[in-house]
């Protein structure tokens, strides 16, 4: 039985393998050199790997959690959602205040938020706005803000409502590999709220 095995193309001139040294025209000479012998004449990265995209862009990053994406949550008097963005799970809660203040409402008699709402550009927005800010200040603030302790229990109410909308299992652990198909099936669930607050009105 005989084998074919592929010959060794000859060495040329230059003394390089995988040209064929009877087809000088498949050369391309540039500049008096030998040109290279790549497809495509451009170097870098495949163009597949240049259009993928990261995990910041689907909301999601590293925590003290674990690998999470976190839900900034805008809710009413009555503890109702308003207003949802996502961000990587390392994001601090500020980064997200301007985006939920311009969800479509009007803005808010009192502000009740927790210590991580606390700076001096939130608060003076919130006045801009005519809003009182009750936002605790941190332990490591020179100057000290008091808040009213039975209005600021109310905020309790947005704590509840992060708890219902986390009772769908989707919700509470992410499925959803892009950040607009998390963010939709969020925004289901906060409908429910809703619709199980106006069927009880």
């Amino acid at each position: 039985m005989e084998l074919r095995a592929p010959t060794v193309p000859a060495l040329d001139r230059e003394r390089d393998l995988g040209r064929d040294a009877r087809s000088p025209g498949r050369w391309r000479r540039s500049g008096g050199c030998l040109a290279d012998d790549r497809q495509h004449h451009r170097p870098g990265a495949p163009l597949r790997r240049r259009l993928k995209k990261g995990t910041q862009s689907q909301a999601l990053g590293r925590s003290r959690g674990g690998f999470s994406t976190k839900i900034h949550l805008r809710a009413n008097a009555e503890g109702l959602p308003i207003g949802i963005i996502l961000s990587p799970g390392e994001a601090h809660d500020s980064t997200a205040y301007a985006d939920l203040m311009e969800e479509r409402d009007s803005d808010p008699g009192i502000l009740l938020a927790d210590r991580g709402y606390d700076s001096d550009a939130i608060r003076q927005d919130a006045r801009d706005r005519g809003t009182i800010p009750e936002i605790p200040t941190k332990r490591n603030r020179r100057i000290q803000h008091s808040v009213d302790r039975p209005l600021y229990t109310l905020r309790n109410r947005i704590e509840r409502c992060f708890n219902k909308i986390k009772n769908s299992r989707r919700i509470a652990t992410r499925y959803d590999q892009t950040a607009s198909s998390f963010l939709g099936f969020t925004l289901l669930a906060s409908i429910r709220l809703w619709f199980r607050f106006v069927h009880a009105s």
